[in-house]
Order: structure tokens, then sequence, then C-alpha cells
């Protein structure tokens, strides 16, 4: 899984099941990172379940998770502010999901 360094912060590419049976980080999927949300695509929902679990995750605030890219479909991209690459990267590390830094 690829994190992107970029300007502020990071850009995170992700694969994402809605309507799954746990919000939870799946791991590495074709260069991005997969997760489900139990949240359904819905008005917004399913955005809004990936940038809290994203947000937990990485122990940052969810002011600080943007969904930059792909709101209406499963593959995004995502903004997190605030943090250097190579800190989201030990951080997803920890939590068991193997990331590359780039950038």
């Amino acid at each position: 899984m690829l994190v992107v360094a970029a300007a502020g912060g990071v850009r995170l590419h992700l694969r994402v099941k809605p309507g799954g049976r746990a919000d939870r980080l799946l791991g590495p999927h074709a260069g991005a990172l997969k997760l489900e949300v139990r949240a359904a695509p819905d008005r917004g929902r399913a955005n809004d379940a990936v940038v809290r679990l994203l947000a937990e995750a990485l122990g940052v605030g969810r002011s600080q998770v943007e969904v930059i890219a792909g709101a209406t479909g499963r593959d995004k991209i995502v903004s997190v502010s605030g943090l250097p690459a190579v800190e989201v990267a030990r951080r997803l590390e920890a939590a068991g999901i193997a990331a590359e830094v780039r950038g």
C-alpha cells in the first residue's frame, strides 16, 4: 500500500466496501488500502464512516481527513493533513498494514 507525500500531509488511495460487517482496515489491495464500513453508500454515510475509521486508525482528528476524489465510487483518494508520510506509514504498520512511502 502506498502512502504518497503531498503538500501539508499525505494522500491515500482506498478501495472501500460499504455495507460491510464492521468498520475495519482490511489491508493492501492493488496499491490501495482496502477497508470496509458498515454504513451504506447513501447520502455520504459511507464516506463519513471512512473518515471516522481512518481518523481513529491514524490517531488524528476527523477534520484532518478528507475524501478528495471518488466520493461516489468504491475507489477513493483521501487526504490526511498534519502528519508526514513516514508517520502515517508507521501508524498503519502499527495497525498491521504494510505501507510504502512515495514522494
